[in-house]
């Protein structure tokens, strides 16, 4: 027995019956969120859309719980399957409850009536999604935030076992992006949805999804977990980043390095140097920083933006040989900051090099190089 909710087998997806990705072997089970990521005019939405038959397939079929959706009634479907697409619906003369209503209508009959029981499931549904405070309003007088809610409210209503989004944060602000995905993960868990979406947003698809199709280059790239997916070379190539850099570890990017020889030498370590690190590269100052260990929060971004780095490796204690290369750095710069302000004892290289700086007149205060407010 197929274990898939949702499967496609052979499908080959595209327009106007030129194809633009063959052989599409991907699935979804209950209880799980499958997540497309891919560069923009990748196709993540042509199989979304392919997959709910709103595309025509060229080829293959997708099966909907073990059945082949050609097969398969529209209102079959409909029972089984809910759709939270970008496309803006016309709601002009709606509520907000009347919109979540309209999810109901798999079930109502020709005339639409609602049942006491509908208008329940219409409540819990509005409930779900915390909407339940603008339900009597106009649809057309909520934010985009809130309408997102209130389309995932009205797939909710249908009862489905799988519902299917394409690119459900776009436009939302990082509030509403996370009480959405927070509400999908809770479907999961709660009522054991299936569900398929895509992201544009890596470090949401990193934490939200079971698994992930990597869609670029006409194809699916990659069908895998998170943990195998989201590493920092494979996402830059998938990307096809020339500049800048992602960190699979923090599900964050960097802006590219300012070359150059650097004009300044920072102290950080355990997160302290970041801010500085961005500043400096905000501001297209060249710098050098150290002395870090391999392990340290400020590793990944010094090493992004960083002209010149200093390390010793993870848990080790700054040695006389990692002193000396950070004196050479710290001399060609000719100037110091240092983030740390408290030093122990795997860190007491660092405080040495401090209070040298200091001796030499080379120790600069941050705030009165970058000033206390940027422009």
């Amino acid at each position: 027995m197929n274990p898939f909710y949702v499967h496609t087998q052979n499908m080959t997806v595209g327009y106007d019956g030129v194809p633009l990705i063959r052989d599409i072997e991907i699935g979804v089970r209950r209880g799980e969120i499958l997540t497309l990521i891919g560069p923009n005019g990748s196709g993540k939405s042509t199989i979304l859309k392919s997959i709910i038959r709103q595309l025509k397939l060229l080829a293959g079929t997708v099966a909907l719980d073990g059945r082949s959706m050609a097969q398969l009634k529209e209102g079959d479907i409909a029972r089984r399957m809910a759709i939270v697409m970008t496309e803006r619906i016309k709601a002009e003369l709606m509520t907000c409850y009347d919109l979540v209503a309209t999810g109901r209508y798999p079930y109502t009959g020709r005339l639409g009536l609602l049942t006491q029981e509908d208008h329940r499931i219409v409540q819990e549904a509005l409930l779900t999604v915390h909407a339940q405070d603008f339900a009597d309003r106009p649809f057309t007088a909520i934010s985009d935030g809130q309408r997102q809610r209130l389309l995932l409210a009205r797939a909710i209503a249908q009862e489905p076992e799988v519902i299917v989004l394409d690119e459900p944060t776009s436009f939302l602000d990082i509030r509403h992006k996370l009480e959405l995905l927070e509400i999908l993960k809770d479907l999961v868990r709660t009522r054991n949805v299936a569900v398929i979406l895509s992201l544009h947003e890596l470090d949401l698809a990193q934490k939200i999804s079971d698994r992930v199709v990597c869609v670029a280059n006409n194809a699916v790239d990659r069908y895998d977990t998170p943990e195998n997916v989201f590493q920092s070379d494979y996402i830059e190539a998938l990307y096809g980043m020339k500049s800048g850099s992602y960190n699979a570890l923090f599900g964050s990017m960097e802006m590219a390095p300012v070359g150059g020889t650097p004009h300044i030498f920072v102290i950080g370590g355990g997160g302290s140097g970041i801010p500085v690190y961005r500043q400096l590269q905000r501001r297209g100052i060249p710098f050098a920083a150290g002395i870090l260990q391999e392990n340290d929060l400020d590793y990944p971004v010094a090493r992004a933006l960083a002209a010149e780095l200093v390390t010793v490796p993870p848990f080790a204690i700054i040695d006389g040989a990692a002193l000396d290369r950070a004196r050479k750095a710290m001399d060609r710069a000719g100037r110091v900051i240092c983030c740390v302000s408290r030093f122990g004892p795997g860190n007491e290289g660092n405080r040495l090099l401090r209070d040298e700086a200091e001796r030499r007149g080379l120790l600069t205060d941050s705030g009165a190089l970058l000033g206390e407010a940027e422009p």
